[in-house]
């Protein structure tokens, strides 16, 4: 994955050279919202970037729960949307992430780390779930959305 993205870049560089930065920063943008888009996809659809289902969320004893209907719980439902799912494109860069207290939660499910789920609660190991990545698709997505700006 990341040769193809290097490969990617690289072919990318001569032919963004040609543009002007005020285009550079359109298309930094474009490309930033369709990105976006396509990862709160693939957290809607509860997948890892090579297309394997995230891990299931452990079994938890909810005692004030029994006799109703508990419908099954999305995960990243509030981490998907756009308020918390920023871009920032600029004519250098394209950047598709999560900032501040969002970013500790992202990162600690990214990675598969150890966090407290609130202060004074014990330490819990995460699974590895990833929030962000590059699929083949969005690779495509990239090079596809450049040509249509370039021709």
């Amino acid at each position: 994955m990341a040769s193809n993205l290097e490969a990617l870049e690289t072919w990318a560089a001569v032919l963004l050279e040609r543009l002007e930065p005020g285009a550079r920063n359109q298309l930094a943008r474009n490309i930033g919202q369709e990105l976006r888009g396509s990862q709160q996809k693939r957290v809607i659809a509860q997948e890892n970037p090579d297309g394997t289902k995230f891990a299931p969320r452990k079994k938890r004893n909810l005692r004030g729960k029994q006799g109703r209907i508990r419908r099954k719980l999305a995960m990243f439902k509030k981490l998907r949307t756009a308020s918390y799912l920023k871009v920032r494109g600029d004519s250098n860069a394209v950047t598709v992430g999560f900032t501040g207290r969002i970013a500790r939660i992202a990162r600690v499910h990214q990675y598969g780390l150890k966090d407290r789920a609130e202060r004074g609660a014990p330490e819990t190991s995460y699974e590895q779930r990833e929030i962000l990545g590059f699929s083949e698709a969005d690779i495509a997505l990239i090079r596809d959305n450049l040509l249509s700006r370039l021709t």
